[in-house]
């Protein structure tokens, strides 16, 4: 047996146990509730693994390690920031979602439970709400996509296009199936494998480097910039913009809908204080072997990665230095880290359109079937529009995950942290902070090339003038602010 067969056949079994739980999630599947929160059944590991799991896309194993293979330790800020962000979320937003939601008449989705919260007999906040989740997970999706579509270009030597179609198969099938249960199922298995696979690479590369202080000695002789956490790709300082703006991903965690409705999905709010240990444990681990991964891929590769080929350090140091069964199982942790977060992102587009916009406004008398069936259809057609924006081969997996993170953490994050914590918040101080955050994320990323301010990460504006709005409008605003009991 070939090495190369050896490799496939790993990453084949294990789509095989993936595509087995879709099928056995199917006969649990038998109402919208079921295909968008499973129930809330989840336990406390498998709510912190999904959680994180479906946090840590593709960018996790190929970005991230890209990153640091192309900048050296300046990654070592969005590293703090994404820590602080998963720790804050887990220990301000978890427990009092969970609580709420269910309190108020079982919301499923993010746009249900603001239209609950906020009395919203108008189906504006909903619907705004449910149209911002639908355009900035087709993009995040996608970011899926490329990832898988160099996985398997990789691999097997195929053309980007058709490697991406082949990538993506396997997660829409199993998605399409059995919906959230299978989802979250498959996260665990997928949290496991990524936390092995990058733990494993990182080892590796520190061993094949002579140790960790050979590693520091000979990146410092390599080019030294790479060990200044202050100097960015190219020899540049990061200067304020750019600390602020690799520190500023933490911020968007509170509004992240795919992230939200794991914790909707714990059996209870006492199932949320262990899931938080297990989860904080699990991401710092893996976010520092990813950077380990990059930095010690300088060092071990014998051909410099150029441009987004940066982005494979990963998929290169597993074929090039482990057994062949290794190898496989490290790639099968790169289409873990993808099918895990592009499946939640196809899930909760999907319920947005279903819940949100077909059974609330279109069809209010459609039966339990009906729904089920659109939710299920509607996860094809997101994944094909998806499927169209990363057909340019040049798109990088870390840029795509950038805008859409910025995108939902601006729109969504600082209207769920006051629906939680602030009862003078009203339904018109939501609606403006909404449409103000999603929309500065979008305006904001056209000025970039102007530079200045303008080349700050979009979701620090973003979230910022969002909460602001939303205090301003709230106070000035007419209506009681009532927390619903």
């Amino acid at each position: 047996m070939t090495n190369n067969t050896i490799v496939i056949a790993t990453m084949v079994l294990y789509m095989g146990i993936c595509l087995t739980l879709g099928l056995v999630a199917w006969r649990r599947t038998r109402n919208l509730g079921d295909f968008i929160l499973g129930g809330r059944s989840l336990g406390s590991w498998v709510t912190a693994l999904s959680a994180q799991a479906t946090d840590m896309s593709g960018w996790l194993l190929m970005g991230l390690p890209g990153l640091a293979y192309a900048s050296g330790f300046d990654g070592v800020w969005l590293l703090l920031g994404l820590a602080v962000g998963t720790w804050l979320n887990w220990r301000w937003i978890a427990a009092p979602l969970r609580e709420a939601t269910e309190r108020l008449s079982n919301s499923l989705t993010i746009p249900d439970y603001l239209e609950r919260r906020f009395q919203d007999d108008s189906r504006a906040l909903r619907s705004l709400s449910a149209v911002f989740i639908l355009v900035f997970f087709v993009f995040y999706t996608s970011s899926g996509f490329v990832a898988a579509g160099r996985l398997f270009e990789s691999l097997f030597g195929l053309p980007y296009v058709e490697a991406m179609l082949w990538g993506s198969i396997v997660m829409l099938a199993y998605t399409f199936l059995g919906g959230f249960l299978a989802v979250s199922w498959s996260d665990v298995l997928q949290g496991t494998l990524m936390f092995v696979a990058l733990v494993m690479v990182a080892v590796l590369g520190v061993a094949l480097a002579g140790g960790f202080t050979a590693t520091f000695e000979r990146l410092g002789s390599l080019d030294a910039t790479l060990l200044d956490p202050f100097m960015a790709d190219g020899g540049e300082a990061l200067g304020f913009v750019g600390i602020v703006s690799l520190l500023g991903w933490g911020l968007g965690y509170a509004g992240q809908p795919h992230i939200l409705a794991r914790f909707m999905a714990a059996k209870s709010v006492g199932h949320i204080t262990v899931a938080r240990r297990v989860a904080m444990g699990w991401v710092v681990i893996v976010l520092v072997a990813a950077v380990f991964v990059g930095l010690t891929g300088r060092l071990v590769l014998p051909e410099p990665l150029v441009g987004t080929d940066a982005e494979k350090v990963f998929i290169v140091m597993s074929t090039t230095f482990l057994h062949p069964a290794l190898a496989g199982l490290c790639l099968a942790g790169i289409m873990a880290a993808v099918m895990s977060t592009a499946s939640a992102q196809l899930l909760v587009a999907s319920s947005a359109f279903t819940q949100d916009f077909y059974g609330s406004l279109f069809r209010p008398g459609a039966s339990t079937a009906e729904l089920l069936w659109a939710g299920r259809l509607s996860v094809l057609v997101i994944a094909l529009l998806a499927f169209v924006i990363a057909l340019n081969p040049d798109s990088t997996v870390l840029n795509l995950v950038a805008w859409a993170w910025a995108g939902f953490g601006a729109a969504f994050g600082p209207t769920i942290i006051l629906s939680l914590y602030d009862r003078r918040t009203t339904r018109n101080g939501a609606l403006a902070g909404i449409l103000v955050g999603g929309m500065t994320v979008i305006l904001w990323k056209q000025g970039a090339a102007l530079g200045g301010l303008f080349a700050i990460y979009e979701l620090v504006p973003g979230f910022l003038l969002s909460m602001l709005t939303i205090v301003i409008v709230s106070r000035l605003d007419k209506n009681s602010a009532t927390m619903p009991a």
